[in-house]
C-alpha cells in the first residue's frame, strides 16, 4: 500500500512482510477487509455526490483530494480511530431516555425488558409486545414460550449483527464528540458503512 500524508507519497520502509518474501505471506484479516470494502464501495458514485460541498483549491493551502480524503474518513470509522490516531496510521505500514416515539406497531427486544406492558401501552399504545419471555427460579419457561422465543430471535438478530459489526468490528462502544448533531452524523457515516459490509458478500458477488 502506497501511503499519503500532506500530499506527498511516503515510501514503506521493507521488512521481512515486503519485498522478495511478501508474495508468500498470507493477508490479514484486515488487509482482505480493506479489499473487500474497496471492492464493494462505489467510490466514484460518492465522489461525485460530494464534490458539489467539498472544498476547492484557491488562496492558502490546497485541499486533499476528495477520493483519498473520503478513503480517509472511512478508515477512520472502520478503525475507530481519532484524528491523531489516523495520522499515525498513515505512517503506518499496516493501514490499518427516549427510545420510542409513540407510532411503533410491534416492539422486540429481550427478555431483560419483558414486564414493560404499562409503558408500552402509556407511551406506544398501537404497538404489539413481542418481548422474549422470561423464566423465573420458581417458574421455566413451557415449551411453547420457548419456541416463541426462537422464532423472536431470529427476528433480533437481524438487529443484533448490526450492532456486532458496529461494537466489534468498528469498535464504536462509545460517542467521540460533543454535541448531538456532530455525532448524530458520525453515527450516520458508521451506520452507512455497517450496511455495506452486511452487505458485502451480494456486493461481491454482484
Amino acid at each position: 500500500m502506497r501511503i499519503v500524508h500532506n500530499g506527498q507519497a511516503l515510501m514503506r520502509q521493507k521488512t521481512f512482510a515486503t519485498g522478495d518474501f511478501d508474495r508468500y505471506r498470507k493477508p490479514t484479516r484486515r488487509e482482505q477487509f480493506l479489499a473487500e470494502m474497496d471492492t464493494v464501495v462505489a467510490w466514484d458514485q460518492l465522489c461525485e455526490q460530494i464534490e458539489p460541498f467539498y472544498p476547492k483549491a484557491g488562496n492558502g493551502r490546497p485541499p486533499v483530494g476528495l477520493e483519498r480524503m473520503l478513503r480517509i474518513y472511512f478508515l477512520q470509522h472502520w478503525f475507530n480511530l481519532s484524528d491523531p490516531g489516523m495520522e499515525e496510521a498513515l505512517y503506518d505500514s499496516r493501514v490499518l431516555d427516549d427510545l420510542l416515539h409513540g407510532q411503533e406497531t410491534r416492539v422486540w427486544g429481550d427478555s431483560a425488558y419483558a414486564g414493560q406492558n404499562a409503558v408500552l401501552k402509556e407511551v406506544a399504545p398501537q404497538t404489539l409486545d413481542f418481548t422474549q419471555h422470561k423464566a423465573s427460579r420458581h417458574r421455566a419457561l413451557s415449551v411453547q414460550e420457548r419456541s416463541r422465543n426462537r422464532t423472536k430471535s431470529k427476528v433480533r438478530s437481524r438487529v443484533e449483527h448490526v450492532f456486532h459489526v458496529l461494537k466489534c468490528r468498528f469498535g464504536f462502544t462509545r460517542v467521540r464528540y460533543r454535541g448531538l448533531e456532530k455525532n448524530a452524523n458520525q453515527l450516520f457515516a458508521v451506520l452507512a458503512l455497517v450496511n455495506m459490509v452486511m452487505a458485502k458478500r451480494r456486493l461481491l458477488q454482484a
